[in-house]
């Protein structure tokens, strides 16, 4: 009996182990600030654990999970996989998550319900037992914020007026010419003055054509790269511990020292 049941005392404990590492922890802030909830199994409505609409951003332990803006998986969901997302606004969830459940490894998601693709974990910053721990100087500090974002607007533009031409004249001086050529005798004089009315005729029926038209305007977009208005998704800082420079990014923004180990790693 004994041989029978140790194989299965095995088998349940690799299950539960499983179970354990699947987690996703919810900030009420972005960039994993504030208070936190975090569940290994199927939240149905969250307002039962005093969270509804208060998640910000997110961090996904293990496998995928199934976040829906509205109670029982109604509404408009998307599915996170394991990383870090640092706020959840550029998928539309920014304090709207009511519901959330992993989802088994054979379960097949289309391309469309993931969400945008997440960060790379974060490195484990937190002291180590028995670390002895020192302060070192700040000497930078730089808010590293999105790409710069594209302001559109539409003008409305005139086109150019066409300008009158002196058609009137040149078509009597060519049309005199004309008829010169083609009158003979005593009639030479006769077809130079007809040639130069017709001529005159023609040169005022193409002048009418070449009247100023009344303005016609055509809309014109223009667009200008304005400066992000997001929050800093880091801050790019730089210290000096034991006469060494040191370089780090951190979620948060630091003060006039960070706190470090013997080998100037930072510690939060």
């Amino acid at each position: 009996m004994p041989l029978l049941l140790r194989p299965l005392c095995v088998a349940v404990g690799v299950v539960l182990a499983s179970q354990a590492a699947a987690q996703i922890s919810f900030y009420e802030r972005d960039q994993f600030r504030g208070q936190s909830f975090s569940t290994q199994k199927t939240i149905n409505d969250f307002s039962r654990f005093g969270f509804n609409d208060r998640s910000s951003s997110a961090e996904v332990t293990r496998g995928r999970w199934e976040v829906c803006e509205d109670s029982d998986f109604n509404g408009r969901c998307v599915v996170l996989r394991q990383g870090v997302y640092p706020s959840l606004a550029a998928m539309g969830l920014n304090r709207q998550v009511s519901s959330v459940r992993p989802l088994s490894p054979n379960t097949r998601v289309e391309t469309l319900r993931y969400a945008p693709l997440p960060t790379t974990t974060p490195p484990d910053y937190r002291p180590r037992q028995n670390e002895r721990l020192y302060q070192a100087r700040v000497s930078s500090v730089r808010a590293v914020v999105g790409p710069p974002e594209q302001r559109c607007w539409v003008e409305r533009e005139q086109l150019p007026v066409k300008q009158r031409s002196n058609n009137d004249l040149t078509g009597a001086v060519e049309g005199g010419v004309l008829g010169h050529k083609l009158g003979g005798g005593s009639d030479k004089d006769l077809a130079t003055i007809g040639g130069a009315v017709a001529g005159a005729a023609m040169g005022n029926q193409v002048g009418r054509y070449n009247q100023p038209q009344p303005a016609s305007t055509r809309d014109v977009q223009r667009c200008q790269e304005m400066p992000s208005q997001a929050p800093p998704e880091f801050w790019d800082v730089s210290y000096n511990f034991r006469g060494l420079d040191h370089h780090v990014q951190l979620q948060t923004p630091p003060g006039d020292s960070i706190t470090v180990n013997r080998r100037g790693e930072p510690r939060s």
